[in-house]
């Protein structure tokens, strides 16, 4: 958690007994913490103006900000009582180092006079070699000095220790191997500054730089021939170090830089969207300019820290400009919240409506109704953000209710229906293998049990119920058609028989309704008939030929209301009838 990280880096930097050797970091660590409570700070403040967009939970948004500022205030006085307490013992340190580095250059001063004197007054080798050991052990014991100082003093001590080595007379063979062991630990030195550029740690190769440079200090003269090109050497491979120190905080101040031209930029750009606020007239073109001001804050956020003094001023004019257009945005949308509380009641109607439909088990009716009331909500418009979500989430749960429960109900006629299919091409398996006999009466109870058996069996599935009642109506009529009989009673046979075998077909109400249409048309047509020769009878006179095809058109007559009497029976055999 970022809070704990502050808190803890910030004691692990308090406890550090060298408190001089993170003054950096704590410095890095206060500005981000200084940042990250401006951010947090600025979140209260944007959750505050959002929960203004909805009034039902202001008072709640209001007592978390309340919270969250109580919070941040307490762990700023935590952090800065850890922060001072650490100040308080780096300048103590600092206090102590600057004391103890006057006194140890006072030494060093001392160190280097008597250290002139040996050199021009000491005529006694042992004795000059005894004075120099002495000096050189006490001059390491000797801890930092002014750093403005080091430079110089160092130079005078080294000269000394040089003009030493070259004024005394000793032993030329003790001077060579001194003198090439010189050269070799400056040699190693040089190649160890060389792999300085190789670390990747900034603060690595700021401390091993100085231990180095103080180790070249320290080691004792060369021989003169070689002198210059390892001076050289040496102020190269350091001249290089420090290069890399100054590339890399010239690069991290040119990214502050960028960062800070990239906010300047947003900036620019968000104060473009907010001057079109005088022209949004509704809520599309403020949700699409809203849209795009929340996406260069998203944008501002992803973009690191800039020089923190500019970094401070320009976060407060972009948070301005953010806030007066928020501001604007909730002067215009008080205005329309009443237009969208008389669109919500509409929709509330219909949130009733499908809640009452929601429970129906008249699944084609009920499923008309509910798509005619999606309808009606999309015509009606949005209700507004305070409104809108929950009322679509209420009807939809309703209108989902039904028609889940509509998917339940068909998913288990379907499981039934593939078992009325198995039975169902049974019986027609039995039908077509079925052999009739010479018995009418038997055979004609036979097909009748068939038929009934059919007709017992419920649905099947729709893309197989016409073959199967076609395949089941194609072998019965074969069998009917085998029995031997009249014309008519096969007439009156065949037509109960195509009765009972519509009753199990799939589509039989309307079947039969079109069996009344023709059977009415068949009556009329006989009607026709029977109006037509009964005006011909008017046209006989009372004569032996006439009297004959009087006759003759009476029996017509009296055929076509035969007829009529044996349809009208017919229609009285069709269900519903």
């Amino acid at each position: 958690m970022e809070v704990l990280n502050f808190l803890e880096e910030i004691k692990a930097y308090a406890e550090n007994e060298n408190a001089l050797a993170v003054s950096r970091e704590v410095n890095e660590l206060r500005s981000k913490f200084g940042d990250y409570i401006l951010e947090e700070e600025r979140k209260i403040q944007v959750s505050e103006l959002e929960a203004q967009k909805t009034p039902e939970t202001m008072g709640e948004v209001k007592v978390q900000a309340a919270q969250k500022t109580e919070e941040l205030l307490q762990l700023k006085e935590e952090f800065y009582s850890i922060y001072t307490a650490y100040k308080e013992k780096k300048n103590a340190i600092i206090e102590e180092k600057n004391s103890s580095e006057a006194k140890n250059l006072s030494e060093k001063q001392s160190l280097i006079k008597r250290l002139q004197e040996v050199v021009t007054s000491e005529e006694n080798i042992g004795s000059a070699f005894g004075a120099l050991k002495e000096i050189q052990e006490r001059w390491k014991e000797i801890g930092d000095i002014p750093r403005d100082k080091r430079n110089s003093i160092q130079g005078d001590y080294s000269k000394l220790l040089e003009d030493f080595f070259y004024n005394i007379k000793i032993y030329k063979e003790l001077k060579d191997h001194d003198f090439h062991r010189n050269s070799q630990l400056k040699g190693k030195l040089i190649e160890e500054l060389k792999q300085l550029n190789e670390v990747k740690s900034i603060k690595e190769v700021e401390a091993q730089l100085k231990v180095l440079q103080n180790n070249w200090d320290e080691i004792g003269p060369v021989p003169n021939e070689e002198w210059e090109k390892l001076k050289e050497g040496y102020w190269t491979e350091v001249k290089s170090v420090y290069n890399k120190i100054n590339r890399f905080y010239d690069d991290r101040r040119a990214k502050l830089q960028e960062n800070l031209n990239q906010k300047q930029a947003l900036l620019e750009e968000t104060k473009l969207l907010v001057a079109e606020k005088d022209g949004l007239d509704s809520v599309k073109s403020w949700d699409v300019v809203t849209k795009k001001i929340i996406a260069t804050q998203a944008t501002w956020k992803a973009v690191g820290f800039g020089p923190k003094k500019e970094n401070d001023i320009i976060w407060k004019e972009f948070r301005a400009v953010c806030d007066e257009f928020f501001d604007a945005k909730k002067a215009f949308f008080g205005d329309i919240q009443q237009e969208f509380d008389k669109l919500a009641d509409k929709k509330k109607l219909l949130v009733e409506r499908a809640k009452k439909l929601s429970e129906s088990q008249d699944w084609k009716e009920t499923a008309g109704q509910l798509k005619q009331l999606q309808s009606q909500w999309k015509t009606i418009g949005h209700s507004g953000v305070k409104n809108e979500q929950k009322l679509w989430k209420e009807f939809r749960k309703a209108c989902d209710g039904f028609f889940d429960a509509r998917q339940k109900h068909f998913d288990a006629k379907d499981v039934a229906n593939e078992e009325n299919l198995k039975l169902k091409m049974a019986i027609l398996s039995s039908i077509e293998k079925y052999k009739p006999s010479d018995d009418k009466a038997e055979v004609l109870a036979e097909l009748k049990k068939f038929t009934a058996e059919f007709n017992s069996i419920g649905h099947v599935p729709i893309k197989q119920k016409d073959d199967v009642f076609n395949a089941y109506k194609k072998a019965m009529d074969g069998h009917y058609k085998s029995i031997k009989m009249g014309a008519e009673e096969q007439a009156q046979i065949l037509f109960e028989a195509k009765i009972d075998m519509l009753k199990g077909g799939s589509n039989s109400s309307r079947q039969f309704e079109d069996m009344k249409f023709d059977l009415r048309k068949s009556i009329d047509a006989q009607q026709k008939e029977i109006t037509q020769l009964e005006n011909n009878l008017g046209f006989f006179a009372n004569s032996k030929g006439a009297n004959a095809l009087k006759e003759e058109v009476e029996k017509k007559v009296a055929k076509a209301k035969e007829k009529i009497a044996g349809i009208k029976a017919q229609l009285k055999m069709i269900p519903n009838e």
